[in-house]
C-alpha cells in the first residue's frame, strides 16, 4: 500500500473527475484500488507505484492550469508506461494558432508536439501515422498560422481521388461535385480553423486553394505552404510530381496512413516509397505518430492496436497481399 497527500492547492473535483470517474479511470487501468482519506489517498495493488506516478503527473497538469479528461489520463498514462513524464516533455506547451472563434489549439501528445516542431523547422516534413493523430489537422493549423504570418503567400491543399471500390466516372454530378467528397476532410479542418465564411472568402481569392492531386501537374508553386493529404494513395509517379512542384520559399507536408492504402491491386504507394527513397536526405524530416497518439474517442486507439497486431501475425506486402 501506498500513500499520496493531495495538496490544498488542487482542485479535487478536477483531480477525481465528476462522481470520481478519473479515479475509477485508474482503478479500471491499473487495476489497483483508491482510498479517499482526508488529504490523504491510500493505493492498493500490484501497480500503485504506477498509480502514483500517474497521480501526480495529473496533480502538475492542474497546477499548470491545465485540464484533465479521459483521453489526457489514458495517454499520461501511456507515456509513463514507457518511462517518459508528461510534465517534463511540457507536451502542450506553445500554441499552433487560434481558431476562428478564439480558441487556442496546441498540441495534445508528445508525437503532435514532435510533428509541429518538425513543420516549423523544415521545409518539407512527412506526417505518418493512424486515424485520429492529427496529421491533416495539424498541418492545416500550421498553415493558416503561415498565412496570417505573411510566411507564405497561398495555402493549396491536395488530395488524391482515389478510395476503395469508388470511380469518379460512376459518381454524380460534374467535376467539382465528383471531387468535392473527397476533399472534405480538408474543409472541415479548413472551415474549423478559419471559420466557413473566412475560408469562403479566402477560398474565391485563390488564396487558398483545395484541389485534387491531378490538378498540380505542370505547376511551380513559390511563397506557398502546400499540403498533400492521404498520400498512401499515390503512385510513386504522383508522389514524385508533387513533390517536384515546390518553389521558392515554400513549404511542404505530406500527410498519410500506411495501413490504410486504397491503391488498385497491384499498384504500389508512393508514400512508401518516398519513405525509402528520401529517408537519408537531411533537410527533410519524416515524423511518425503512433496508436499512442490518437486523440479521438478511446476506441479508436483499441481498433489500432488490434489491426496492428493482427497483421503482426499475418504480414502483407506492398501490394496489400498476405
Amino acid at each position: 500500500m501506498r500513500s499520496l497527500s493531495v495538496s490544498d492547492s488542487i482542485d479535487r473535483r478536477e483531480l477525481f473527475g465528476g462522481l470520481d470517474r478519473n479515479l475509477e479511470i485508474i482503478e479500471k487501468n491499473l487495476k489497483v484500488d483508491i482510498i479517499q482519506r482526508g488529504n490523504e489517498l491510500l493505493l492498493k495493488g500490484e501497480n500503485s507505484q504506477k498509480a502514483e506516478n500517474l497521480l501526480k503527473e495529473m496533480m502538475g497538469v492542474l497546477e499548470k492550469g491545465g485540464k484533465l479528461d479521459q483521453q489526457k489520463i489514458n495517454y499520461i498514462a501511456d507515456l509513463s508506461n514507457e518511462g517518459i513524464s508528461y510534465k517534463q516533455e511540457n507536451v502542450e506547451k506553445g500554441i499552433i494558432c487560434f481558431t476562428h472563434d478564439g480558441k487556442p489549439l496546441r498540441p495534445k501528445t508528445l508525437g503532435q508536439k514532435i510533428y509541429v516542431e518538425s513543420i516549423r523547422n523544415h521545409d518539407i516534413v512527412f506526417g505518418i501515422g493512424p486515424a485520429g493523430t492529427g496529421k491533416t489537422y495539424i498541418a492545416v493549423a500550421m498553415a493558416v498560422n503561415a498565412l496570417k504570418n505573411k510566411e507564405v503567400q497561398k495555402i493549396i491543399l491536395a488530395r488524391p481521388a482515389v478510395e476503395a471500390g469508388e470511380r469518379l466516372g460512376f459518381l454524380p454530378g460534374d467535376l467539382q461535385e465528383k471531387v468535392d467528397p473527397y476533399l472534405r476532410p480538408l474543409y472541415d479542418a479548413l472551415y474549423d480553423v478559419l471559420g466557413r465564411e473566412s475560408a469562403m472568402r479566402l477560398k474565391e481569392k485563390e488564396v487558398i486553394e483545395v484541389v485534387p492531386l491531378a490538378y498540380m501537374r505542370g505547376r511551380t508553386l513559390d511563397n506557398s505552404f502546400i499540403i498533400l493529404d492521404e498520400a498512401q494513395n499515390t503512385t510513386p509517379e504522383q508522389m514524385k510530381m508533387f513533390l517536384t512542384r515546390m518553389g521558392f520559399g515554400s513549404r511542404v507536408v505530406v500527410t498519410g496512413d500506411v495501413t490504410q492504402i486504397d491503391l488498385p491491386r497491384g499498384k504500389k504507394s508512393g508514400l512508401i516509397e518516398a519513405r525509402r527513397v528520401l529517408r537519408d536526405v537531411e533537410e527533410i524530416r519524416f515524423c511518425e505518430l503512433k496508436d499512442v497518439d490518437v486523440v479521438r474517442h478511446q476506441l479508436v486507439k483499441k481498433v489500432i492496436k488490434a489491426y496492428d497486431d493482427y497483421y503482426r501475425k499475418h504480414p502483407i506486402n506492398e501490394e496489400g497481399e498476405e
